[in-house]
Parts: C-alpha cells; structure tokens; sequence
C-alpha cells in the first residue's frame, strides 16, 4: 500500500492533474476535499468528500478522518485559512504541500530565488482572504505554516499556469485578440516572464510530496521568455500581425503586462532532483492547440 494522500482542491486545473496523475497510478489512496459545486469522474480510484475550506470545524472532520500522509492544499489564500490547516492536521499529517505563487516576490532587478521572500521572518498578521490581495495573502500563508507549523511543509511558488484546461484563459486572451485584430496593452514587451505548465505543475507536485525538500520552493520551466517574444509566436502560429501598445482601455491590457522582467530560479528544486521542462519545448506547441481549437 503507497502513501495515503489527500487533496484540498482537486476539481479542476492542476488540482484535477494531480488527482488523475497519482489514481491513474493506482498506488496510493487519494481522497479529494472540495465544495463538491463540480461533478467531477476521475480515472482511477478516487474517494470524494465535501469541504468548506473556510470552516475550521469542516477542515477539521477532514484531516482526523486521516492520519494522512501527504496533504497538497491548493485552496488556501489567507493566513486565517493557513492557521486553521495548521491546527487541524497537527498529529495528521506527514508531510504537507501547500501551493503558493511567485506574487510573493516584488518585482526586483534579478531572478527571483527563495531567499527573495522570507516567511520565516515575515511579520505575522492574520486576516480573510477577502481583507488581503492576493499576493499579501500567499506571503502570510506561507508565513503562517513556516512560523508555526510542526508537521514538514512545502511552499510550491510557481508563475503564471498555462495549458489547455486554463479556465482563466489568459493565453487565449492574446491569441483572440491578434486573431480579431484588436490592440492588446503591454508595457513593456521586453520584460521577461516565467511559465509552467498545468501538467508539470502536476508532476511536480507530485514529486514534493515524498521528496525531502522542505521550505519555499520555485517551479517553473526552464528559460523565460519576454511578452515581446510570446506575441511573435501568435503572430506565427495565427498568420496575423499583433497589435500592441503601451497603454489600452483596461479590459484589452495584457494579463501578462509586467513592467520589468519577473523570472524565477529553480536551482533550489533543481538540486535536490527535478528537472524542468524548457518553455521553449511546450509554449510554441500549445500556441499553435489553442489556434487550431484543440
């Protein structure tokens, strides 16, 4: 029998990867939590149950329905959310993987290493994720299972998620835009960015929750490239010339609009095993999926 794992938020994206990579393997219990709002059919065996991620009392039935091995949390966004898990899982969990974001770095003159942002020594305050922005709110989840936490936790920082099952569409926004011709707003077209990919976000995930590595960890492909070099690949693959600028109403700025480059460094996951694929391997590919309508 493999590890017992359990997912908080499995019903789409990565979390879906994650569910499908580790049940298809059919080694290790996998029981999803969500707010069960998705019918959601998994291949593989796959236990579903129903959380309100928000409720202290509701996370806690989940985790002492355990012990469990491996957590992977990719719902929590606050500090108040990160200290309920905190209290929950302590004597139920082995080793706890929760997910995190490259917004907790500010925007700096070089690539951004762990070291960039250091929860360990951030100053605790506590607050809903409706009081927080996004980016406050991952650095004080993180802040919170760093300072106070006594089971082993990972932080997977990771950029900007594409692939086809995006529900956000980001990538698509560039693509339709070239496509109907209209002008997309972007700052700074030199400005370089990291990827990954929902499957290697997966695949990743997967890999933490039984590597040793403990602390902020960065994901995310190798290489970056700038939003300049990103829209001569929908050029290419659309048969269309882009048009961009500076500056547009709101609703046609790029959601990929940095003012100055924004990549990361994976040196820390990379030397203790896991190598990344190369952006330039997968970006042009799944450019030239979404123009053919995959």
């Amino acid at each position: 029998m493999g590890n017992k794992v359990l997912i908080l938020g499995g019903s789409r994206y990565f979390g879906k990867r994650l569910v499908q990579l580790l049940a298809s393997e059919g080694q290790e219990p996998v029981t999803v939590a969500t707010r069960g709002l998705l019918k959601v059919d998994f291949a593989g065996e796959v236990q579903q149950v129903v959380l309100d991620r928000t409720d202290a009392a509701s996370l806690r039935d989940v985790a002492q329905s355990g012990p469990w091995d491996i957590v992977y949390d990719n719902i929590c966004y606050s500090p108040n959310e990160a200290l309920a898990a905190v209290q929950a899982f302590e004597g139920y969990a082995g080793r706890y993987i929760v997910t995190s974001s490259a917004s907790v770095y500010d925007y700096l003159d070089h690539t951004l290493a762990e070291a960039d942002f250091d929860p360990y020594h951030y100053e605790l305050k506590m607050g809903d994720r409706d009081t927080l922005g996004y980016a406050e709110g991952k650095r004080l989840v993180e802040t919170v299972f760093m300072q106070k936490a006594k089971f082993p936790v990972c932080a997977m920082r990771i950029p900007i998620v594409l692939g086809l099952d995006d529900y956000t569409r980001r990538l698509h926004f560039h693509i339709e835009h070239v496509q109907q011709g209209r002008t997309i707003g972007v700052p700074n077209p030199e400005a370089a960015i990291s990827f990954i990919t929902s499957g290697e976000v997966a695949s990743f995930m997967k890999w933490l929750g039984t590597a040793s590595i403990t602390g902020p960890v960065n994901g995310s492909s190798n290489g970056a490239v700038t939003i300049g070099q990103l829209i001569r690949m929908i050029e290419q693959a659309t048969g269309k010339e882009a048009h961009i600028a500076p500056e547009t109403r709101e609703e046609h700025m790029s959601p990929f609009g940095i003012p100055v480059s924004w990549t990361m460094d994976t040196a820390k996951a990379q030397a203790a095993g896991y190598t990344f694929q190369s952006v330039q391997e997968w970006l042009p590919e799944l450019i030239r999926d979404i123009v053919s309508g995959q």
